[in-house]
């Protein structure tokens, strides 16, 4: 195979349309396709049941995201053209509608009949086919271009520029627009069209007022008209949530011309840039396109608001000089801190050092100081429960990054933690359900029927006693640990101890973590499938107790003891996966549809599940790891529409795919330990940066061959399931004999570190 030509070259050879590249092909010849041939942004975009993951079209970690508008891929119409989606997965600011027809057909957004689609991550192409029109479509960082060319005869050519919120002003070539996103937050737009309109304004009675220049209100919007017959338009914009003059800036710095074809080659190379970061070999096509799909999925978030060196913090409501540090938002830690943060440690150390300085000059903007826990373009909205940040800083920490600091970020885990309620999706200050928790080492739960008194608890969201108990034991643990590291043994010690707060919610006749009352009296009777409502949020959040059961990230050790040893814990283990629902699908669902993805009452769609099937490694029968991982990525991530079985989350799911299928996974963010699973690939090499490289390699590895023979770490006979961060830190090798039939006496000497075991 010959390798690729240098994208200079192939920058010119692409023409006018990039399915060149999706063919592995450029200029005729046959070429070894690269890490970002294989992604396939439609992988999941229709649901199983909730929300799709999107087709995301943006640079990596880039502030300019846009995708289709419409629900998911079903959807037989788009509305209008996307110019920036502000948040994961919301809804595009400002609208662009291109039009060819008589003006009564004119309204601030159009939606389209369309087909042809094709979308790579840095392009888009789309059939408007009633319209009879052509769409290409590139980004940049911070600006983008759309090529538009109208083909029908005869027929009013127009150009429809919508503020959902906000205001846009039109003069001859060029339009301004603002939007209001909420909590003193704008998005700014300013875009020139290469083609000067024949007429300009606000659309008014029917018909262009070229008077009136500046549209306000909700969807406020301007028209721009070009004569009767067909023609092509460029149009290059550049977004800024600073002003509109920084959004001008942001074109020019950007984008040189309006060719589109040459934008997109640059994506190109930046995407394969990134996405080289892991090369994997093997023989399945397909294997290839889930991981570098699932891998395309972790740069989405957080993103860069850096403009030229200022960007404007909504946790203040200021613009900011960034002083040669990047400034990063749009991050659900509740997701991500599981695996995609993990994963930048490894692949991107830089860029993860700097989005960990980012969450503490927030802390240093907002009046409170607390650590964010869902950090947006708007601000934090203090989404889900816990405090998991914490576990942000420890795992980067502990190894290696060095390069924010630690005692601010203690200081503001700990308010996050002391001062701000445990209540999920509440940023009010700390009351008597928290006080309660720091003197009896839980969240009391409410009896069926029992009315609510405390404020600040949502009448969707509930208290979530359990989750809550559970993940706060955790944040508390890695709080300690922080506080080990800056020599405070006194508070190391305090936070140690209140990491075993999950013991004061399990029931040992049961096996399970437990609802108590105020009273100390565990809440009867009970289901451990259905108590709690409305995704079991009474007790539980999203998912219901069979995976809150195994929630102790930090502690599996002291998890087995609980449940009566390793025997007994293999047992629960096993039977999980074999669960009935208990109800028919329709009723399980109507309930808990977050819990989609079911093996027996695992759920392979939801974060808190993700680490559940490693815990084999440590009750000594890592084998049954090696065989549930590989069963969950070929049921559950599929290069199909449905390839994903639930909220993707911009990489809080999909991390662990790519973690998975290297073969190895961090079941506990903050220690700095990999728990070995089974890989897919022949070979997967990590770029740790700094000419350092880890390889994986899975000798005789294949679908039927998934089960570990015998390993080698650094040229040593290696027979832990497990390895740390400094094994691996300078680089390294990992070689796996791979065979048809468990080798049960592998992996089981020395079970992977707990928190009772440090």
């Amino acid at each position: 195979m010959k390798k690729r030509k240098p994208m200079n070259i192939v920058r010119n050879c692409l023409v006018s349309a990039l399915f060149l590249l999706s063919f592995g092909t450029v200029c005729g010849e046959n070429v070894e396709k690269q890490p970002v041939d294989f992604v396939n942004p439609y992988m999941g975009n229709i649901s199983h049941l909730l929300v799709p993951t999107f087709p995301t079209v943006h640079l990596p970690h880039g502030m300019l995201r846009v995708i289709p508008e419409r629900g998911d891929y079903t959807g037989g119409l788009l509305h209008g053209l996307p110019l920036i989606v502000t948040s994961h997965r919301g809804r595009s600011a400002f609208n662009l509608s291109p039009y060819q027809g008589r003006s009564e057909g004119i309204a601030p957004v159009l939606s389209y009949s369309y087909d042809q689609e094709k979308l790579k991550p840095y392009y888009y192409e789309v059939y408007l086919d009633d319209q009879e029109t052509e769409v290409r479509y590139a980004p940049s960082h911070q600006s983008a271009i759309y090529r538009i060319k109208y083909t029908q005869s005869n027929m009013p050519v127009y150009l429809i520029l919508n503020s959902h919120d906000g205001e846009m002003k039109v003069e001859g070539n060029k339009v301004r627009g603002v939007q209001n996103l909420g909590n003193n937050t704008r998005v700014y737009l300013y875009l020139e069209i290469e083609q000067m309109p024949l007429q300009a304004g606000r659309w008014k009675e029917n018909a262009i007022d070229g008077s009136s220049k500046v549209a306000q209100g909700r969807d406020a919007y301007v028209v721009l008209y070009y004569g009767d017959r067909p023609q092509t338009l460029n149009l290059r914009y550049g977004i800024s949530f600073i002003s509109e003059e920084q959004a001008e800036k942001n074109v020019r710095r950007e984008l040189d011309d309006y060719n589109v074809e040459a934008l997109a080659g640059k994506g190109y190379d930046l995407w394969n840039e990134a996405l080289s970061k892991i090369k994997v070999e093997g023989k399945s096509e397909t294997d290839k396109t889930v991981f570098y799909t699932s891998l395309y999925r972790c740069f989405e978030r957080p993103v860069c608001i850096s403009e030229d060196g200022r960007y404007f913090s909504a946790y203040d409501g200021q613009v900011h000089e960034d002083g040669g540090k990047p400034f990063y938002t749009d991050d659900w830690l509740w997701d991500t801190y599981r695996a995609a943060h993990p994963l930048r440690v490894l692949i991107d150390p830089e860029r993860e050092t700097d989005i960990i300085r980012s969450f503490l000059t927030m802390t240093d903007q907002s009046k409170e100081g607390w650590m964010p826990t869902f950090p947006g373009v708007t601000g934090d909205s203090r989404g889900m429960n816990c405090n998991h940040g914490v576990a942000t800083v420890i795992d980067a920490y502990r190894k290696g990054l060095r390069g924010f600091d630690l005692e601010k970020a203690y200081l503001a885990c700990k308010k996050g933690i002391e001062e701000k309620t445990l209540i999920p999706w509440s940023g009010a200050p700390a009351g008597w359900l928290d006080e309660f928790y720091k003197k009896n080492g839980y969240i009391p739960a409410l009896s069926p029927g029992e009315k609510e008194t405390v404020p600040n608890v949502g009448p969707f969201e509930k208290r979530q006693p359990i989750a809550v108990t559970l993940g706060t034991s955790y944040d508390q643990w890695c709080l300690s640990r922080i506080a080990e590291a800056l020599g405070k043994a006194e508070e190391a010690a305090y936070y140690l101890k209140c990491s075993y707060n999950y013991r004061n919610v399990f029931n040992a006749e049961t096996g399970f973590f437990h609802p108590k009352d105020k009273d100390g009296k565990f809440i009867e009777p009970f289901d451990y499938r259905f108590s709690g409502g409305m995704g079991a949020r009474d007790y539980y959040d999203e998912n219901n107790a069979w995976i809150y059961r195994w929630d102790v990230q930090h502690n599996i050790a002291d998890l087995v003891n609980l449940m009566g040893g390793k025997e007994a814990f293999v047992k629960n283990l096993d039977q999980m996966f074999v669960e009935p629902l208990g109800k028919s699908k329709y009723e399980f669902y109507a309930q808990l549809p977050d819990h989609t993805g079911n093996v027996g009452q695992f759920s392979m769609a939801n974060e808190p599940s993700l680490h559940i099937p490693y815990l084999y490694n440590y009750a000594g029968q890592p084998w049954k790891t090696q065989k549930r991982i590989r069963a969950l990525l070929k049921q559950w991530f599929r290069n199909d529409l449905m390839g994903v079985p639930g909220d993707e989350d911009g990489g809080g799911m999909s991390a662990f795919v790519a973690f998975s299928m290297m073969g190895f996974y961090p079941v506990t963010p903050g220690m700095p330990a990999y728990i070995i699973g089974s890989p897919a690939f022949e070979r997967a090499t990590l770029d740790l940066g700094g000419g350092k490289y880890f390889e994986i390699e899975a000798v005789n590895c294949s679908d039927e061959n998934k089960y570990i023979q015998s390993a080698t770490l650094n040229g040593r006979n290696w027979d832990k399931s497990w390895f740390s961060h400094d094994d691996i830190k300078a680089g390294g090798k990992l070689v796996l004999l791979m065979g048809n039939r468990p080798n049960r006496n592998w992996g089981i000497a020395s079970p992977p570190p707990s928190a009772a075991q440090e």
